[in-house]
């Protein structure tokens, strides 16, 4: 059986997110959802205050922490709302009407987040990639010294760019990290507070990490509304109201995944890997082109274009036969994307390039 017909026989999820996750995940998450832990009752209508849920909550914590190495002074939530909430909960939390946020411009949501920003302060942004469709990300800038806290979003899932160095700031650090969470290791401690939708690299759609250090809270003024109000959260152990039961149970499930499988660590090192086979027929290959500059080439989005338009489709076809899907570009973007998120193996991506050499064969 040839790798063509191999591959057709398995799909090969390239898709933004919700994205892949681990089958072994899907295999205990179906159990649970018949009978969670043989109680008699699915995971679905496990009640949130009951003991079965509280270890739960407390375990996918502690591993979040285990996994990031957090020392002491950060919390750990789980939140409904995704991360397009946080665009406005971090400024309602963290900055007062006269003070002034540092914002970097690399894309779609960190613009997003600072449409959200300007509603309860004001909003500088230090630095932008708009002048080239966010092809690349800013190196040189600098951040007022008065700014409450400077905001980034670590990787760009839509037009394929990522933070490679961190800036180094003695402002409070904030960072939208929905797209590159636990895919590589980073100085975590150093972030005042870090937001993700878990549906690229945790679970799935349902829930947004929050990790935090309390001490960046209550200092605003105005009054924050109960549910808005991330001291609140940390009190009740992330369970003020009620959680997303079954989003959570996945997250857990794929964390305990993620530490058997090496953790971070391990992770980084996989994805370096699989981004580097892809680039390197990208690059090759004399149908197709990168879209962004390659020392901000992200790991987690691949983007890229055919040099013929017309190819476009066609390639979407051939793709199809090798059981490859969600490798379409965004609608903002165009071309293509591929998502090597931390559950997609090495096998998928040599799946990929395979395709891509042989609709270079096809169309020469």
């Amino acid at each position: 059986m040839s790798l063509t017909e191999l591959s057709a026989m398995t799909k090969h999820n390239f898709n933004a997110g919700p994205s892949i996750l681990p089958r072994t995940v899907f295999e205990q998450a179906a159990a649970a959802v018949l009978d969670y832990n043989h109680t008699g009752l699915s995971i679905l209508e496990t009640g949130h205050r009951t003991a079965a849920f509280t270890e739960i909550m407390e375990e996918a914590r502690a591993l979040v922490k285990e996994l990031m190495g957090l020392d002491e002074d950060h919390e750990v939530l789980f939140l409904h709302g995704g991360a397009s909430t946080q665009f406005m909960q971090v400024p309602m939390n963290l900055l007062d009407n006269k003070e002034c946020a540092a914002y970097a411009d690399t894309g779609v949501w960190s613009g997003k987040a600072i449409k959200e920003a300007k509603l309860f302060g004001n909003v500088e942004v230090v630095c932008s990639s708009k002048d080239r469709n966010y092809a690349y990300i800013p190196k040189d800038f600098a951040v007022p010294n008065d700014a409450k806290y400077l905001h980034i979003t670590t990787n760009n899932t839509i037009y394929g760019t990522q933070w490679k160095q961190i800036p180094h700031t003695s402002n409070v650090l904030v960072a939208d990290m929905s797209s590159d969470i636990l895919s590589r290791r980073l100085k975590f401690n150093q972030f005042g507070l870090i937001y993700a939708g878990v549906q690229k690299n945790i679970g799935p759609a349902g829930t947004t990490l929050v990790v935090v250090n309390p001490r960046i809270l209550g200092k605003v003024k105005r009054a924050l509304p109960t549910m808005m109000d991330y001291r609140n959260h940390i009190r009740e152990g992330s369970m003020l109201n009620t959680p997303p039961v079954f989003a959570v149970y996945v997250c857990l499930l794929n964390l305990r995944w993620l530490k058997q499988m090496g953790g971070v660590d391990a992770m980084e090192k996989l994805n370096a890997e699989k981004a580097a086979m892809l680039y390197a027929e990208i690059d090759r290959n004399p149908l197709f082109q990168g879209q962004v500059d390659q020392a901000d080439r992200s790991q987690m989005n691949v983007c890229f274009v055919a040099k013929d338009p017309a190819h476009e489709q066609p390639f979407l076809d051939h793709c199809r036969e090798y059981g490859i899907t969600g490798i379409k570009g965004h609608r903002l973007s165009g071309g293509f994307r591929a998502s090597l998120y931390n559950a997609l193996s090495l096998s998928s991506v040599e799946v990929l390039t395979e395709a891509m050499r042989s609709f270079e064969e096809k169309m020469m």
